[in-house]
């Protein structure tokens, strides 16, 4: 039976907003305990009832600090990972922001999320009252307590109604850490330095534009030019070949060389026209290029597309090329007989795994298409990440912005 697609992307969405706050709460409440240990020393050192607080107490105040700004890369990670969201990596010289964030804002954000997270545990076993009583409760003790079935109703009533009020908590809790960690833990910088930077990232994103968009003419003069043409001549070979039967064997020869050559030409120049843009990217979205990629690719590839809303047209090119040249290398060096495609978008970034069961050994340093990889790749500021150990299998992890720089 298969599952609405607004089901599933539901599902899919709560599942993921749950482990977030899930792996957020020994983020945001591990300064806790440490400030508990703290104020116990300074308690001990201000009515003098312990002897060796004061050699202890700097202990828990280091722990503190190293706490305090080594966290932020766990919440950039588990934000960036789970959601999509970026959050800039700040400078080791700028630790204000980031011990307001871990000793006065986590513990709060860690609460919330425990107690969401609790309200999700309550709502299962509450919902399956009925099954906890007849697992472990005797059957003598229900047959002469009859009236207990009343108060499991309302038990389980109030299960149903916590499991239906989690989803949009989890959902407003998410979005309200989307907005207050990026806010406070960012970096300010210095104006005319990030001026500079802004002009640079236009200026870069128009020539990625003008770069797409010239691919994308050369694509229609290909397709209604030299490919048409090509089209043309390989009907008039074909008609010749039947039609002109009295010709010597060497005529027809030459006619039937040509009439493959005709149809070897235009089949190259629609392997050539999908790759630098094919029509359907535009028209259809980057799930249906995708599926003419893996129906036509020479080996098992399967493949799966979440995308609640489309990409960039720069970016979703840059998507489509890389699955393409991906399972080309696939097909032409890895001696895979199976390869799995994922694209997933989570919140500002399109991510892009490609695997495969073949020989592994891949390096970027290996040739000049995986090279050539990355350097598309960075040319929309996306990252790019190999792991190939000998034996395979073989990881390919792209992740790419959603709106082009």
């Amino acid at each position: 039976m298969n599952m609405p697609p607004r089901l599933r992307r539901s599902l899919t969405r709560l599942r993921r907003d749950l482990v977030f706050l899930a792996s957020g709460v020994p983020l945001h409440l591990l300064t806790a305990p440490l400030f508990l240990w703290a104020a116990t020393q300074l308690v001990g050192i201000l009515d003098g009832s312990s002897s060796a607080a004061p050699m202890v107490l700097p202990i828990p105040v280091l722990l503190l600090l190293l706490a305090g700004i080594g966290l932020t890369d766990g919440h950039r990670w588990r934000h960036r990972e789970l959601t999509g969201v970026l959050i800039p990596r700040l400078r080791f010289a700028v630790p204000g922001r980031q011990l307001a964030y871990n000793w006065l804002l986590a513990p709060c954000l860690g609460a919330l999320e425990a107690l969401v997270l609790l309200l999700l545990l309550g709502g299962i076993a509450a919902t399956t009252v009925y099954a906890w009583e007849f697992a472990l409760i005797p059957f003598s003790w229900r047959i002469a307590h009859p009236g207990y079935t009343t108060t499991s109703a309302y038990v389980m009533a109030a299960g149903v109604a916590a499991l239906a009020v989690t989803p949009p908590l989890a959902a407003a809790l998410v979005r309200l850490e989307h907005r207050i960690a990026p806010a406070v833990l960012h970096d300010v910088r210095d104006d005319t330095l990030k001026q500079r930077v802004e002009d640079l990232t236009e200026s870069r994103a128009g020539a990625v534009d003008a770069a797409a968009a010239e691919r994308r003419r050369i694509e229609r003069d290909l397709h209604d030019g030299a490919q048409q043409r090509l089209v043309s001549l390989a009907l008039n070979l074909g008609i010749a070949k039947v039609a002109l039967t009295d010709l010597p064997p060497e005529a027809r020869r030459v006619i039937d060389e040509a009439h493959r050559d005709a149809k070897e030409a235009i089949e190259e120049l629609n392997t050539l026209v999908r790759g630098l843009h094919p029509a359907v990217l535009d028209e259809r979205g980057l799930d249906a290029a995708l599926s003419g990629l893996a129906a036509r690719a020479p080996l098992d590839v399967r493949l799966r597309v979440e995308m609640t809303e489309r990409a960039a047209p720069a970016v979703e090119g840059v998507a489509y090329f890389v699955v393409s040249e991906a399972l080309t290398n696939i097909a032409k060096h890895a001696r895979a007989t199976r390869a799995e495609v994922t694209v997933v978008r989570l919140g500002a970034i399109l991510r892009v795994t490609v695997t495969d069961d073949g020989a592994g050994g891949a390096a970027l340093s290996g040739g000049t298409g995986l090279k050539g990889l990355a350097q598309r790749v960075g040319a929309v500021d996306g990252s790019f990440r190999l792991t190939s150990p000998a034996g395979g299998p073989t990881v390919m992890n792209v992740e790419l912005p959603c709106v082009a720089p």
